[in-house]
């Protein structure tokens, strides 16, 4: 077969086992498709299917289908940034400072300690640390990813628990937006490179300016307009990004994060968020499942995931609560925010592969996090539906 046919053969795969899986099974209670299409891209990679059918995995998986797969993954995981990036409001944050403030603050900075001191651990032993990392950049980004919120799951989440809209679902939303800005923070200064630090901020000054150029034009163009243009922003902030050592992911959210949601119909968002997850991000799953690696031994692997789960649930819940007794909370609130909280997914999973293109994180310790990503993102469902059932009173609350 030429490397087309492989393709496509790959393509079906992509697409056929996880909805088989998803839709045969009925696993969208405690397992929404998205995380079946994470879970069939570790299985399709090479310690599990490569392992097994060695001969049936290097036929199809060759290195022409591999980097048609990531040119795909690359795109797709773009605009699933600029999409996130776009919708972060910080508006009502502001309004509702303290508490966003507080509770923002505790739900990040717990989970980041006790991943960070997970991740010291892990230091004990080879094959974790990236061959490039420097130690504080490898204990910041285990730690990170122990504390990430994957802002546009929740919003998929809670829009399936019919709390998108309510009082304590914007309340969510506020602390989540809080700390997306935080994460690409952080991972913006684990890549910092000092050697290229010149380059660093000449991309800097010129987003900036370039950003206010671009603002100014879009309140004066028509909105079919504004979504080439956005595009084209997209292209060109990742460009940049990558060139100057912050890699493309950066730039993406970067080039939404510069634009206003207001300008582009809410609708139509919806419906291209909704369609990036359908038509492409399910590659970019694969290409993620292709680069996880259990060569350390696959217990090993299991072992250190779980101690990441335990470090990143616990810690959400213990920082949540400490806010709510801060803020003084009605009983059983903080619960539900905090496993609220927990969904991990697209978000930790985007940078823990930054994480790796950089070399700060071993595929062995990516495909530790990826575990902890899915198992903490699987958790949510099962956990918060009762709670939802028994808390009526605290939806209503705005603030």
């Amino acid at each position: 077969m030429n490397t087309t046919e492989l393709f496509l053969v790959a393509m079906l795969i992509v697409f056929t086992v996880p909805y088989l899986v998803w839709r045969l099974g009925r696993t969208d209670y405690w397992a929404p498709l998205v995380v079946v299409q994470i879970i069939a891209g570790i299985l399709l990679g090479p310690g599990v299917l490569g392992a097994a059918l060695p001969g049936y995995y290097q036929t199809i998986f060759t290195p022409a289908v591999i980097t048609a797969l990531n040119g795909v993954a690359w795109w797709a995981v773009m605009l699933f940034v600029w999409i996130a990036g776009i919708e972060l409001d910080l508006t009502q944050a502001w309004k509702y400072r303290r508490e966003s403030g507080i509770t923002a603050g505790l739900a990040l900075c717990v989970p980041l300690l006790l991943g960070s001191a997970a991740a010291v651990a892990m230091l004990a032993t080879s094959g974790w640390i990236g061959p490039k990392a420097m130690t504080w950049q490898f204990v910041l980004g285990v730690g990170m990813s122990c504390a990430v919120t994957a802002l546009p799951i929740l919003i998929l989440l809670m829009e399936k628990l019919d709390i998108l809209r309510q009082p304590v679902g914007q309340r969510i939303l506020r602390y989540a937006s809080l700390d997306d800005i935080a994460i690409w923070g952080v991972l913006a200064l684990i890549l910092m490179e000092w050697e290229r630090v010149g380059r660093q901020l000449a991309f800097i000054v010129v987003y900036a300016a370039l950003s206010l150029a671009l603002r100014w034009v879009m309140q004066r163009v028509p909105e079919r307009d504004r979504w080439y243009l956005g595009l084209i922003w997209l292209a060109a902030c990742g460009l940049g990004a990558d060139w100057c050592g912050l890699h493309f992911m950066v730039g993406a959210f970067l080039a939404g994060a510069s634009l206003d949601s207001h300008w582009f119909d809410q609708k139509q968002m919806d419906l291209l968020r909704h369609h990036v997850l359908l038509v492409v991000m399910p590659v970019f799953f694969l290409s993620t499942g292709l680069r996880t690696n259990w060569e350390v031994g696959g217990a090993a692997v299991f072992i250190v995931a779980a101690w990441l789960l335990v470090a990143s649930v616990a810690g959400k819940l213990i920082g949540v609560h400490i806010a709510g007794r801060v803020l003084k909370w009605q009983p059983g609130e903080a619960s539900l925010i905090g496993w609220l909280l927990q969904t991990k997914a697209l978000i930790m999973i985007i940078f823990a592969n930054v994480l790796l293109d950089k070399q700060i994180i071993t595929s062995e310790t990516f495909t530790a996090l990826l575990l902890m990503a899915v198992a903490s993102t699987m958790l949510t469902t099962p956990v918060v539906t009762p709670m939802l059932a028994r808390l009526k009173g605290v939806l209503a609350r705005a603030s």
